[in-house]
């Protein structure tokens, strides 16, 4: 019997301040992943919402302040109608759909991850912990949450763990351990970063861990973003032209030994495809280095990790407690800020 997982990559754009017609690319893109026999299929970060590369939000000046309106409006609600369609995407073409998206939770937005499987089901999400440099500016940060994992179930493999994190978060070594320690057999990575050095660092964290990673990619011309002024590419628009390459790709697969199994590449959009050996390579790997078994010190070295939720707000009490009109008259008084306190003081009484 087989123990192989045919996967692909997706290098692609998004189209951006339109997640209508992204999603429309998403599908014609799955529906050609389908079509090489492929059981998983990863997009790359921020694919439904899009990346914006090249955008000054620090500017805090009315033009920037509605480019970040439209950018939340891009943006999708998790669980929502687009998680529906992702989800109905995955059904229709039978595979196991990984993708990234900007995950609008009420103001703020969220660089995330979603899990489906091929019945259609939504499985779960990951948010960055870190996001990288300017990315503060416009993306939240993950509360701790339980690591999510998709298993793969099909007739010629029992199961296969499958898990991401994001771009630089991949470079936090205490994260990667906790991926290993959830024993990790497909490490999905999407970036947005396409140099030479981020090949180095998926080999490296293929072999650390023992498991197959797969990296997706954007690439983007200058001409997939809006043109100005409505989106001003920095440092300045001068420096691009329309056909100029602004995200390179690079989306690679790597096998549990550190070989290049697809990719990378730097010329365009693509579908980059392997057989991934799930039960055949990673014993072999884990023979010669287990890094949360036969190759790790708990007694000198050892990792705790919070995955209970932190939240900016918690009541104490519970709505049944509020019992007369003294009491309900205290609740609107405490929340009274014009309509918005009557609202939310129903909302409690609810």
């Amino acid at each position: 019997m087989s123990s192989t997982v045919r996967a692909t990559v997706v290098q692609a754009s998004s189209i951006f301040y339109d997640t209508p017609a992204t999603l429309d690319k998403a599908e014609r893109l799955l529906k050609e992943a389908a079509a090489l026999g492929s059981q998983l299929v990863v997009f790359p970060e921020s694919f439904i919402g899009g990346y914006p590369r090249g955008y000054n939000f620090a500017d805090q000046s009315p033009r920037g302040k509605e480019s970040f309106r439209k950018y939340h409006a891009s943006a999708i609600n998790v669980p929502g109608p687009e998680v529906d369609r992702l989800a109905s995407m995955a059904a229709k073409y039978k595979v196991y759909l990984v993708i990234g998206v900007i995950e609008r939770d009420g103001y703020t937005l969220y660089c995330t991850v979603l899990f489906f499987d091929p019945e259609g089901n939504y499985l779960g999400k990951h948010r960055k912990l870190m996001p990288t440099y300017w990315e503060r500016l416009v993306w939240g940060f993950e509360i701790a949450r339980q690591l999510q994992f998709m298993t793969l179930h099909m007739e010629n493999l029992v199961r296969s763990f499958v898990g991401k994190i994001i771009c630089w978060e991949n470079r936090m070594p205490l994260l990667r351990t906790a991926m290993y320690g959830k024993g990790i057999e497909i490490y999905c990575a999407p970036t947005a970063d396409s140099g030479d050095t981020w090949v180095a660092t998926m080999r490296h964290i293929a072999m650390e861990g023992g498991c197959y990673v797969l990296s997706p990619i954007q690439f983007c011309r200058r001409k997939d973003y809006p043109p100005p002024p409505e989106y001003l590419y920095s440092p300045t628009e001068e420096d691009v032209t329309p056909d100029s390459i602004v995200w390179a790709g690079g989306s690679v697969i790597i096998s549990p030994h550190g070989e290049i199994l697809a990719g990378p590449n730097y010329e365009g959009e693509g579908l980059f495809t392997a057989d991934l050996d799930v039960r055949g390579e990673i014993p072999k790997a884990k023979f010669q280095f287990d890094v949360v078994g036969h190759y790790s010190r708990p007694d000198v070295l050892s990792l705790t990790v919070n995955n209970r939720p932190l939240l900016p707000v918690t009541f104490t009490s519970s709505p049944s407690k509020i019992k007369d009109d003294d009491e309900i008259d205290e609740c609107k008084d405490i929340y009274k800020m014009g309509n918005l306190g009557d609202n939310l003081a129903k909302v409690l009484l609810q």
